[in-house]
C-alpha cells in the first residue's frame, strides 16, 4: 500500500466667458481630443499590466503545483520504478503509451504497435487510437523524439511538466473569462487567487498527473474563454471568424482529449438551448456552436478510427435535432407572449422527440453499447431505482461519483468563494428570468467556472448597480467605488489567512513510499517471461503494464462492453466461486500469473454493501459478508471466498494454482496448464 512519509534526511482651468466663440471651440476640441488620446492610453496600459499579470499567475500555478508534486513525493530523488508506481491506476495505463512510444525504434514502429496492441488485453489485438483518447502521448513522444532535449531532460519530466504547463493556460483562461464578464483585470486576479487557495478542489493534478481531465479541462477554459468574447456586441466580421475558429480549435482539443468531453459538452450545448429560446443570445452564434461541438466531435471521431461512441453520443444528436427543428420551424422569437410560449414548447418537444428517435437509429445501426453502463449509474444515482448491475455499481460505490462531502462547502466557504458564488448567483438568475420573461437582451453565459462567476459579479458594475438601485443606494460613484473595493478587500482577506499555510505547504518534505509494491514490480521483471500474461485488479494491472510491459487480462480504462464483461469475470477471484470455476475463468483468457491483494480481499475502505466483494457477491446471487441485511432472494454460497481460501493451500486449489510470491500486501500465484 502507498504511503507518503515525512523525508529523512492635474485639474483643467475653466474657459473664460469673455473670450472669442472660436477660442472656445479650439479649447473644446483639444479638450475632446486629450481625453480620447488620454483614455486610449489609458485602456492600453490597463491591457497591457493585466496581461502581464495573468502571465505571472498562470507561471506562478505551474510552479507551485510542481513544486507540491516534487515535495510530496520526492520525485527527483526516488528510482524509476517508484516514479512510474507513483501514477496510479488508469494514470500509469495511459502513461505507458508514452513510454511505449519513446521506447519504440521508430515512430512508424511505435504507432503501429499502437493501432495493433496484443499486450494490453491479453487472447485480444486491439486498436489503442480508437479505444482510448491517448493521441496527447503519441503527439509528446514523437515531441520529445525529434527535439533536442533528450540529454537534458528526462522523458518523465518532459511529461509532468507539460501537464504543469497546462495549468498556467487553465488559470489565464480562467483570468481571462473574469477579465471579459466583468470588464477589469482585478476581476481576472480574484478568480486566479480564488483557483489556487481551493486547490484541492479545483484540481488534482500533483497527484494524478496523466488523468484525461488535466490535459482536457484547460482547453475547456479555452474555450469558455473564446465563446464569453464570441456574445460581445459590435464584432466585427473578421474578429468574430477569429474566435469561431479559437472556438474550433479549442473544442476540438478539449473532446480529443478526454472521453468524457461529450458529457460535459451536452450540458454547455442545453444551457445555450434554453438562453437561446428565451432570446438571451442571438441565435446565429448559438447555431454556429453547435455544429462547432458536432464537427469537432466528428474530427475526433475520424481521427479515433470511427469510434463509435461519439457516432452514438446523445450531444451529436442533441445538436443535430435542433438544427433540423430550427430549419422546420422559423420564427419563434415573433408574435405576442402566449403565442411565442406555445412555440418554444412546441419547439422544445419536437427537440426533445428528434433527439431520442436520432440516437435510437444511431445505436440501433452501430448495435452500440459502450456507454450503457454509463446510463445505469445515471438511473440510480438519481433515484429511479436500485440497481443490481455490477459495472454501475462499482461507479455508485467510489467516492469521486458520491455526494460532494460537508466540508467541501466548509474549505470554499473559508475563502468566501462559496458565499460570494450564491451572493452573485441570486441575482442574476432573477435578472435573467425577467429578460427571458421580457423578451421571450442581457449578457448572460453559462460557465462552471465557480472561480470566474463569483469573481465577475464581485467586479462586476452591472450587479452592483441592480443590489444597490434595490437597496435605494446607487449612485454612479458609489458604483465604481464599491466595484473595486469589495474585490480589493476579498484579496487582502484571502492573502492574510492562506498566506501563511501556502507557504507552510510549501515547506513541507516528504516522500514516495511503496516498499510492497516495488518489490511485486521487480519480482515480476526479474522472474517471469516477457511474454506472461497477468490477471488481478484493474488499478494494479496498469501499474504491471507500465512497470514490466507484462500482458494484462484487463485494464482500467472501462468505456468498453466486452472489457467490462472481462472484468467481472476476472474480478471471480475475490467472489465465493469454486477453484475450478476460477481455474477455468482465468485460462479463458490465457492467464499465466494472478496477483491478489489482501486490501481488496479483506477491504475495509467501503461500508458494506459497496465493497468489492459484496457487488461480486450481489451480482452472483450470494448473501454478502457480515452483519446487516441482505436481500431476501439472495442465497448463501456453496463455496467460501476465493481468495482467502487459497491461501490455506488445500489439494483442490494447489492443483490448480501455485504460490510463487508473497508478501505484506500481494499474493502471486502460477496457474498451472492443464492439457
Amino acid at each position: 500500500m502507498t504511503t507518503i512519509r515525512q523525508r529523512k534526511g492635474g485639474k483643467v482651468p475653466e474657459a473664460d466667458e469673455d473670450q472669442p466663440s472660436e477660442e472656445k471651440n479650439v479649447k473644446s476640441e483639444g479638450k475632446i481630443l486629450s481625453d480620447h488620446t488620454g483614455g486610449k492610453l489609458w485602456n492600453i496600459l490597463s491591457l497591457t499590466v493585466g496581461g502581464i499579470v495573468a502571465i505571472f499567475l498562470g507561471l506562478l500555478t505551474s510552479v507551485y503545483v510542481a513544486t507540491l508534486h516534487e515535495n510530496d513525493l520526492w520525485f527527483s530523488n526516488i528510482k524509476e520504478v517508484e516514479r512510474e508506481i507513483s501514477f496510479r491506476t488508469e494514470c500509469g495505463l495511459y502513461y505507458s503509451y508514452y513510454k511505449q512510444m519513446i521506447q519504440a525504434a521508430s515512430i512508424q514502429q511505435g504507432l503501429h504497435g499502437l493501432v495493433y496492441d496484443n499486450k494490453t488485453e491479453s487472447v485480444r489485438t486491439i486498436n489503442i487510437l480508437e479505444r482510448m483518447n491517448v493521441y496527447q502521448e503519441v503527439f509528446l513522444s514523437i515531441l520529445y523524439r525529434i527535439l533536442p532535449i533528450q540529454q537534458y531532460l528526462e522523458p518523465v519530466y518532459f511529461y509532468i511538466y507539460t501537464l504543469f504547463g497546462l495549468q498556467a493556460v487553465y488559470v489565464i483562461a480562467l483570468y481571462v473569462t473574469s477579465w471579459l464578464l466583468s470588464g477589469t483585470w482585478l476581476s481576472g486576479l480574484l478568480a486566479a487567487c480564488w483557483y489556487i487557495t481551493n486547490r484541492i478542489d479545483t484540481t488534482r493534478v500533483e497527484f494524478t498527473i496523466p488523468l484525461r481531465e488535466n490535459w482536457a479541462l484547460p482547453f475547456f477554459a479555452v474555450q469558455i474563454a473564446a465563446i464569453t468574447y464570441l456574445f460581445r456586441s459590435h464584432l466585427q466580421p473578421a474578429q468574430e471568424r477569429l474566435t469561431l475558429l479559437a472556438v474550433f480549435v479549442a473544442t476540438f482539443l478539449f473532446s480529443l482529449t478526454w472521453q468524457f468531453n461529450q458529457f460535459m459538452m451536452l450540458i454547455q450545448a442545453l444551457a445555450l438551448f434554453i438562453l437561446d429560446c428565451f432570446d438571451i443570445l442571438p441565435t446565429a452564434k448559438v447555431m454556429w456552436l453547435y455544429i462547432i461541438q458536432i464537427s469537432g466531435l466528428l474530427l475526433v471521431c475520424a481521427l479515433q478510427f470511427f469510434n463509435s461512441m461519439i457516432l452514438g453520443s446523445l450531444l451529436i444528436s442533441f445538436n443535430a435535432s435542433i438544427l433540423i427543428a430550427r430549419t422546420i420551424q422559423k420564427n419563434l422569437k415573433k408574435g405576442s407572449l402566449l403565442n411565442r410560449l406555445g412555440k418554444l414548447i412546441l419547439h422544445a418537444l419536437l427537440v426533445s422527440s428528434l433527439t431520442l428517435l436520432v440516437n435510437k437509429f444511431i445505436k440501433k445501426i452501430l448495435n452500440l453499447e459502450s456507454d450503457e453502463h454509463i446510463f445505469k449509474f445515471l438511473k440510480a444515482k438519481f433515484g429511479f431505482g436500485a440497481t443490481r448491475d455490477f459495472d454501475a455499481s462499482l461507479y455508485l460505490c467510489e467516492e469521486a461519483f458520491g455526494l460532494l462531502p460537508l466540508n467541501t462547502f466548509s474549505r470554499l466557504s473559508d475563502t468566501l468563494l462559496f458565499y460570494v458564488y450564491i451572493f452573485v448567483l441570486f441575482p442574476m438568475t432573477v435578472t435573467a428570468a425577467i429578460v427571458a420573461l421580457r423578451n421571450l437582451r442581457m449578457k448572460y453565459l453559462w460557465t462552471s467556472h465557480m472561480c470566474v462567476f463569483a469573481s465577475f459579479g464581485l467586479c462586476s458594475t452591472e450587479v452592483w448597480r441592480l443590489i444597490l438601485k434595490c437597496a435605494h443606494l446607487y449612485t454612479s460613484q458609489r458604483t465604481q467605488v464599491i466595484k473595486y473595493l469589495i474585490p480589493i478587500i476579498t484579496l487582502l482577506y484571502i492573502l492574510y489567512k492562506f498566506w501563511p499555510g501556502i507557504m507552510d505547504e510549501l515547506l513541507e518534505l516528504r516522500e514516495f513510499y511503496d516498499p510492497d509494491t516495488v518489490e511485486l514490480m521487480n519480482w515480476i521483471k526479474s522472474n517471469t517471461p516477457n511474454t506472461a500474461v497477468f490477471a488481478g485488479s484493474m488499478q494494479l494491472l496498469a501499474g504491471v503494464k507500465l512497470c514490466t510491459g507484462r500482458t494484462l487480462t484487463n485494464h482500467p480504462h472501462y468505456e468498453d462492453k466486452h472489457l467490462r464483461e472481462r472484468t467481472k469475470q476476472i474480478y471471480q477471484i475475490y467472489a465465493k466461486r469454486s477453484p475450478e470455476d476460477v481455474y477455468r475463468i482465468l485460462r479463458s483468457f490465457s492467464t499465466d500469473y494472478v496477483i491478489l491483494e489482501d486490501s481488496i480481499c479483506y477491504e475495509r475502505r467501503h461500508s458494506r454493501g459497496c465493497r468489492l466483494r459484496d457487488l461480486l457477491d450481489i451480482a452472483n446471487g450470494h448473501i454478502m459478508d457480515g452483519l446487516g441485511e441482505n436481500e431476501p432472494d439472495l442465497k448463501p454460497s456453496l463455496y467460501p471466498r476465493f481468495c482467502e481460501e487459497i491461501k490455506k493451500n488445500l489439494p483442490s486449489y494447489t492443483i490448480h494454482f501455485t504460490r510463487v510470491f508473497q508478501n505484506k500486501t500481494f499474493h502471486v500465484y502460477k496457474l498451472a496448464k492443464h492439457k
